[in-house]
């Protein structure tokens, strides 16, 4: 991506890289970007440009080409996360740095049944000796699924009610816009929705225990 890193002269006796990854970070670091992902950290400056000092502010206007890491798992990618809930939508996982993954309830195991008073799923398997054995999905446990989908929303605000402080749109190498939207805000800007409908997926611990 390429972006506009302002320094502020308070910041001048900085190392110059330093203060643009400094800046760099404090903007993206956890942060959505729009068809892009949650950015996680700076990975690398490739380019900085000439910086310029515009009428009116002292601050240094540099351009610089950088690479981020990011969080974007490729949809059939198989991840192993944390139920962090249940409600008969389905499960809601936690990748600990990431909350917004959901396997709706059709993608569950089958067949699969949900406990009202527990709010809990399980797994109604039948077993070869035993016959059937509920095995539960509890809360905290860790779960291997497939990707099966995502989501980006733009969260950024359209109405002067919604406007609140928010950095500026970052720039992919190419000029498109890519709009930096809040993990914090109430639409989730970015979703996974994933499957555990197959042999090998589910708790790890049904997988574990022979």
């Amino acid at each position: 991506m390429k972006d506009t890193v302002r320094i502020a002269p308070h910041l001048f006796h900085l190392d110059t890289m330093d203060a643009i990854r400094e800046a760099l970070n404090k903007k993206f670091a956890n942060k959505v970007v729009y068809k892009v992902g949650l950015c996680i950290a700076l990975w690398d400056v490739e380019k900085v440009e000439d910086s310029f000092i515009f009428p009116g502010d002292g601050a240094t206007h540099t351009i610089v080409h950088f690479r981020f890491v990011v969080f974007r798992p490729f949809v059939d990618e198989i991840l192993i996360g944390r139920i962090k809930s249940c409600s008969k939508d389905g499960v809601h996982i936690t990748m600990g740095f990431f909350d917004d993954i959901i396997i709706p309830s059709d993608s569950l195991q089958h067949p699969s049944k949900f406990n009202e008073q527990e709010q809990l799923w399980s797994w109604e398997y039948e077993a070869p000796e035993e016959g059937k054995v509920d095995l539960p999905m509890e809360i905290g446990g860790d779960i291997r699924f497939r990707v099966v989908d995502e989501t980006f929303v733009d969260t950024t605000p359209s109405s002067p009610e919604d406007i609140k402080p928010m950095a500026p749109p970052a720039t992919a190498v190419s000029g498109t816009s890519l709009p930096i939207t809040d993990p914090a805000t109430k639409k989730a800007p970015y979703t996974l929705s994933g499957s555990i409908s197959e042999m090998g997926l589910g708790m790890v611990s049904w997988w574990n225990a022979g």
